[in-house]
């Protein structure tokens, strides 16, 4: 593949999706406690960092892309934490909707270890919504996405499974993508959530699950490859861009094509959390910039194998994404092979 990053400055991309907030809790072990059999940490410092959907529109920004957010938060501490933080990186914001009575999304983790080692997680609470944003909320996130619509050069869709997405808005997105516009949906309760979109980036859980098997059983190549073209199908989608962990990645295409990259990188992976948002958002910033599938895979997966070198939620930005393409010590060759059942 070429080794030169396409000029991605004069691309607007929309994110449709569920905005989660990841917060960490970093604290050194201190004692037992003398009220439970617990061990008692002394805090020592706290971060909060976009997730979901909001660390796709994250990663598109220190891409060099524009883009625009259009989601349901709560009208609560974290939501509007969530939206400081990206208006300050200049995602524009106008299409987040703070809902009253919603609760934001929101994975608390706390690591404990001592000074100057890798801490570990030893807990993690999540804050999640009892229920889908109020109707007249997702109204309102249609209402915005419709007029904005025009202006986008692509459209990522990023479900995790709160409600965010509302049936208008999934129209929408299957119009867009009906118009040309590269629409990439980033799956997680059903393969034909949005109508013919570009292409489809299930991780191999979402994969197994949408085919009915075992993560284990997509290990054999000729088991991936049904599956992939199973799932493919079924969602309608022009691409499949399966994200497979430590083995890489697959793409399947709607005329048959199969195509697989092993994983970028070391193998020194520090956290995973994310990558499945940045090899969408890098997918998505590829086919918008007219680069051919797998080409856009290559480049999904050297940003992906990035970011696992990075604790927490981390995103690739362009400037690491080109040395890693032109030579740096973390260099890759990323040519797609042909998948052979």
């Amino acid at each position: 593949m070429s080794q030169d990053l396409p000029d991605l400055r004069g691309l607007r991309v929309g994110v449709l999706g569920d905005g989660i907030v990841d917060h960490y809790i970093e604290a050194a072990p201190a004692r037992l406690s003398r009220e439970a059999p617990v061990m008692v940490l002394r805090h020592r410092c706290e971060e909060l960092r976009p997730g979901g959907a909001a660390n796709v529109a994250r990663n598109v920004v220190a891409l060099g892309a524009r883009c625009a957010l259009f989601g349901v938060v709560g009208d609560d501490l974290y939501g509007r934490a969530l939206q400081e933080q990206l208006g300050a990186i200049g995602v524009d914001i106008q299409g987040v909707v703070a809902a009253a009575g919603h609760t934001t999304p929101t994975k608390t983790r706390v690591l404990a270890g001592e000074a100057h080692r890798m801490p570990q997680q030893v807990l993690r609470i999540d804050r999640e919504p009892d229920a889908a944003p109020p109707p007249e909320a997702l109204t309102r996130l249609a209402g915005i996405l419709e007029r904005a619509s025009a202006g986008l050069d692509a459209l990522i869709v990023s479900d995790y499974g709160y409600g965010g997405l509302g049936p208008a808005t999934l129209d929408l997105a299957g119009r867009l993508a009906a118009r040309g516009v590269p629409v990439v949906v980033d799956p997680r309760r059903r393969p034909d959530l949005v109508a013919g979109p570009t292409a489809l980036t299930p991780n191999l859980d979402e994969l197994a699950g949408f085919h009915g098997c075992t993560p284990e059983a997509l290990a054999d190549p000729g088991r991936l490859a049904r599956a992939g073209r199973d799932v493919l199908a079924r969602s309608g989608a022009r691409w499949l861009l399966a994200t497979l962990g430590n083995r890489g990645m697959a793409l399947f295409g709607k005329a048959g094509e199969a195509w697989t990259v092993a994983a970028a990188g070391s193998d020194d992976v520090v956290d995973v959390s994310g990558a499945g948002d940045t090899a969408a958002a890098t997918f998505a910033l590829a086919l918008a910039a007219g680069r051919d599938a797998p080409w856009a895979m290559a480049l999904a997966n050297a940003a992906a194998g990035l970011v696992v070198m990075e604790r927490g939620t981390a995103v690739c930005d362009a400037r690491a994404l080109s040395a890693a393409l032109v030579g740096a010590p973390q260099a890759i060759d990323a040519r797609p092979e042909l998948i052979r059942e």
